[in-house]
């Protein structure tokens, strides 16, 4: 399991090369628009979207490894007022996942999610 951090930037190629100087690490996807990193310490799934009118937080989310992990996860929170939406096999960020949102007491959104199947990491 990772934490997600998703942040709303006003210049993609600037943020990139911040956050690769930062966690001395490289994208693993850059798409128009998107680039994730997987940062493995900490253990941190860094997503940035290309939006200039945003404010900077665009949501925060748990990577999850395994169906179980979801499983789990969903049971504790099933019939909780905070939970949105629950999704199975959509298309999102690039790849294939199982999700569902949640919206904490703060109102922040949070993501929970696990990939089902990444799609090509061609940059």
């Amino acid at each position: 399991m990772r934490l997600q951090l998703a942040l709303n930037v006003p210049d993609l190629s600037a943020a990139i090369d911040f956050y690769s100087r930062m966690f001395a690490a490289e994208p693993a996807k850059v798409r128009p628009g998107y680039a994730n990193f997987v940062i493995e310490q900490p253990p941190l799934k860094l997503v940035l979207f290309e939006n200039a009118e945003a404010s900077h937080l665009n949501h925060l989310g748990v990577e999850s490894e395994s169906p179980e992990e979801m499983e789990l996860a969903a049971s504790r929170l099933t019939g909780d007022p905070l939970l949105s939406q629950k999704r199975s096999d959509v298309d999102c960020c690039h790849s294939r996942q199982d999700k569902f949102w949640l919206t904490g007491p703060d109102r922040l959104p949070w993501e929970w999610y696990r990939v089902l199947e990444p799609t090509s990491d061609a940059r």
